[in-house]
C-alpha cells in the first residue's frame, strides 16, 4: 500500500498546482508601474524657443541649465527640440512669417507638450502667434524681465518665471566697491530690446547723476567702443550692460564681445548677469540662473504631471547676494572690507598653504626633527664643554699635585741648587766686610766681590723663579710657546737629582731651529719632568752599566717631538699597553698616576705619546705635539 499513489492524491496536488498559478497571475496582474516605465512610454516633447541664439549670453546660459535639470529631474522621457527667433538681433528684423510657416509645418500634425520661451522676444512671438501654432500647448516663460511680460495676452495655460532689475542696487554697490569712482561708462546695443533698457537705466540712474557722471555708448559702433575703453580716464569704471548688435548694425555674441572689451579696458568691468562672472567681471548683486532653473523646471515638471500652468505663479526673482571675482579684486586694487555685506568671494586663487600643505608640512616636520636634532646636539655639546672645562679642572688640580709630589722629590735638588749661590754669597760678603776694615780695602777686588753677590743671587732667584712657575695653580691655558727653552727649564731641576743618582743627564736640541707650538708651558714642563722622573728611578735598578737619560727635541713633519730615552731595564712586553692606565705601577710605594697625567696633558695638547723598549736596552717615551701655525 505504501507504494501506491491515490487518485485522490493526484486530485490534491493538480488543485494545489493551480491555485499557486492564479496567485501568480494575479501578482502579476496587480504589479505596479516599474520606475523605469517613462523609458518604455512615448517622450515628452518640450519646444525651447530662444530670443537671441543657443550660445547667446546670457539667455543661453539659463536654457543650458534648465535643461540640464530636467534631464536630471523629470521623471518623464524628454525630447527637448529648439529653435531660435534671430530676428531679435537686428536693427530692422525681417518678417516673422517663414519662421511661422516654418514651426506650424513641424507641429501642425505633432504639437508639442510644452512650449518654453527663453527670454522676451521669444515669449512675445508665441504669445502672438500661439492661435495659428500652439492653442491648446501648456507655455512656461522664462528668463524674462518682469517689465518686458506682455500680462494683457497671458492665459491660464501660462506660466511666468520673471526675473526684476534694479539697476539703482547694483550701481550703488559698484560705488561702494569704488567709492573714488566718478565717471560710468554704459555699454548696451542698439536694438530694440537694448534701446529699451537704455531708457530704463536712464530713467532709474536719473537721481544719481549728481553723484557720478554717466557715459553712453548706445550710439556708438562696438569698435569705437573699445577705443574708448582703451583710454578711460582714472576714477571711471564700465558697466555691461548688453550688446547683440551695435549702432553700425553689426550683430556681435554676447560672450565674445564682452571678452573683447576685457581684454582691452583701463577701467574695472561690471555686470548685473550672472552668466558673465567668472571671467571678465567683477561682480556684484546678480540675478541667479540657477534660481530661476530652479523654478522653471519645478514648472515644467508640474505641468507635465497634470497641474493647471495658471495655478503656477512666482513672485519675480531679486538679486542674489552678491559675489565678486577675487582675481578682478585683485588686478584693480579692490579690498574685501570695501565689498558689501554677506557677499561671497570666489576664484580665490590658493595660497602657497593650500597649494602646498602637504609639502609644506613634510617640509615643516622635518625642520622641526632638524632643529629638535640640532637643539640636542647644541645641549650636548654645551654638556661637553662644560665636562672638558670640568675635565681641564680635575686636570688641573690632579696636576698639581703631581707637581707637588715630583717637587718633593727634588727637594735635595733644589736645596743644593740654592745653597750654593746663597754659600757663595755669603763667603763673598764676610769677605767684603773684612777688607773694609782694612786702612786701604782694594777697591777693584770688593768690585768683584759684588759682582759675584749679583750673579748668585741671580742664580737663586732664578732657581725660585723656576721653582714658583712649578708649583703655581693656574687654569690650564693654550698660547705659543718655544719648546726648547721650556725643556731646558726642566733640565735644570733635576741636573743634580740625576748627579746624585749617579745618572748622566743629557738634553739635544737642533742648533739654531726653535720649536715653537701651542700649549700650557706649566703643564708641558710637568710632562717631561715626570718623565724624566720615572726615567730616574727605572736608573735605580741599574747597578752596572752606563747609567743615563737623554731627552732630545726635534721635528717631525707638522710634529714637533720630546724624547726620553734611558738605559735602564725597559718596560715588560705585556705592560707596553697599560703603562698610561691610572693606578699602573711597578714600584712598590708608587700611586700609578705620573703617567696617566702625562697622557692626559698630552692629550689636552692635541698630542700623543707612545712608550717603547730601544732595542740596546732601555725604556724610550716619545711625545708629539702639533707645530704652532
Amino acid at each position: 500500500m505504501s507504494g501506491r499513489i491515490s487518485i485522490a492524491d493526484i486530485d490534491r496536488s493538480w488543485r494545489a498546482l493551480g491555485v499557486r498559478l492564479c496567485i501568480c497571475l494575479l501578482a502579476i496582474l496587480a504589479w505596479p508601474e516599474s520606475a523605469d516605465s517613462a523609458e518604455h512610454g512615448p517622450p515628452r516633447r518640450i519646444l525651447l524657443l530662444h530670443s537671441f541664439g543657443r550660445e547667446f549670453r546670457p539667455w543661453g546660459e539659463y536654457a543650458r541649465s534648465i535643461k540640464a535639470a530636467l534631464e536630471r529631474q523629470s521623471a518623464y522621457a524628454l525630447e527637448i527640440q529648439e529653435h531660435t527667433l534671430l530676428t531679435a538681433r537686428f536693427n530692422n528684423p525681417g518678417p516673422e512669417a517663414p519662421f511661422v510657416d516654418y514651426l506650424r509645418s513641424l507641429y501642425q500634425v505633432s504639437p508639442p507638450d510644452i512650449v518654453m520661451s527663453i527670454g522676451a522676444p521669444a515669449a512675445r512671438f508665441v504669445q502672438k502667434y500661439r492661435g495659428q501654432l500652439f492653442p491648446g500647448t501648456p507655455l512656461v516663460m522664462t528668463a524674462i524681465e518682469q517689465r518686458l511680460v506682455n500680462r494683457e495676452e497671458l492665459t491660464d495655460n501660462d506660466t511666468v518665471i520673471s526675473v526684476q532689475n534694479d539697476f539703482v542696487v547694483v550701481f550703488g554697490s559698484i560705488l561702494k566697491v569704488m567709492p573714488d569712482t566718478q565717471r560710468i561708462a554704459v555699454v548696451i546695443g542698439a536694438s530694440p530690446l537694448e534701446r529699451f533698457w537704455l531708457e530704463e537705466l536712464k530713467r532709474e540712474l536719473k537721481p544719481m547723476e549728481g553723484r557720478v557722471a554717466f557715459d553712453w555708448y548706445a550710439d556708438l559702433s562696438f569698435e569705437d567702443i573699445l577705443k574708448r575703453a582703451s583710454a578711460l580716464p582714472p576714477h571711471t569704471v564700465l558697466f555691461w550692460g548688453l550688446m547683440s548688435v551695435d549702432a553700425a548694425g553689426v550683430a556681435h555674441d554676447g560672450d565674445l564681445a564682452l571678452r573683447s572689451l576685457h581684454a582691452v579696458a583701463n577701467a574695472p568691468i561690471f555686470s548685473y548677469q550672472e552668466a558673465f562672472f567668472g571671467r571678465d567681471t567683477i561682480g556684484g548683486p546678480m540675478l541667479s540662473i540657477a534660481d530661476s532653473s530652479a523654478r522653471t523646471v519645478d514648472a515644467v515638471t508640474r505641468i507635465l504631471g497634470g497641474e493647471k500652468p495658471g495655478h503656477i505663479r512666482f513672485e519675480p526673482l531679486r538679486y542674489a547676494p552678491p559675489k565678486y571675482d577675487w582675481r578682478e579684486m585683485q588686478r584693480w586694487g579692490i579690498g574685501e572690507s570695501s565689498l558689501p555685506r554677506g557677499s561671497e568671494i570666489l576664484f580665490r586663487e590658493p595660497g602657497v598653504w593650500e597649494r602646498y600643505r602637504w609639502q609644506l608640512a613634510l617640509t615643516a616636520a622635518l625642520i622641526l626633527v632638524q632643529a629638535a636634532l640640532i637643539g640636542g646636539l647644541l645641549r650636548e655639546r654645551r654638556q661637553r664643554r662644560l665636562a672638558e672645562v670640568e675635565s681641564r679642572q680635575r686636570l688641573a688640580e690632579l696636576a698639581h699635585v703631581n707637581r707637588y709630589s715630583a717637587v718633593g722629590e727634588l727637594t735635595t735638588s733644589i736645596a743644593h741648587e740654592l745653597n750654593q749661590p746663597l754659600g757663595s754669597i755669603l763667603t763673598n760678603t764676610e769677605t767684603a766686610e773684612l777688607m773694609l776694615k782694612g786702612a786701604s780695602p782694594n777697591l777693584d777686588e770688593i768690585r768683584e766681590i759684588l759682582a759675584d753677590i749679583r750673579r748668585d743671587d741671580q742664580r737663586a732667584s732664578e732657581v725660585i723663579r723656576r721653582l714658583r712657575s712649578v708649583l703655581r695653580k693656574t687654569p690650564f691655558e693654550l698660547r705659543d710657546i718655544e719648546l726648547n727653552g721650556t725643556v731646558q727649564e726642566v733640565m735644570g731641576f733635576v741636573a743634580d737629582v740625576a748627579a746624585g743618582r749617579g745618572v748622566t743627564l743629557s738634553f739635544y736640541a737642533p742648533a739654531g731651529l726653535g720649536l715653537h707650538v701651542r700649549g700650557d708651558p706649566v703643564q708641558l714642563q710637568q710632562v717631561v719632568l715626570n718623565l724624566i722622573l720615572n726615567a730616574l728611578d727605572a736608573m735605580s735598578e741599574t747597578s752596572a752599566g752606563k747609567r743615563e737619560v737623554i731627552v732630545l727635541t726635534r721635528r717631525a713633519g707638522q710634529f714637533a717631538e720630546i724624547r726620553v730615552g734611558d738605559t735602564g731595564p725597559g718596560i715588560a712586553t705585556g705592560d707596553l699597553e697599560t703603562v698610561f692606565n691610572p693606578f699602573f705601577t711597578t714600584k712598590p710605594e708608587g700611586m700609578g698616576m705620573g703617567l696617566a697625567i702625562v697622557r692626559t696633558i698630552v692629550e689636552a695638547h692635541r698630542g700623543t705619546i707612545s712608550a717603547e723598549n730601544q732595542p740596546l736596552g732601555g725604556a724610550l717615551f716619545t711625545v708629539r705635539l702639533p707645530i704652532a701655525g
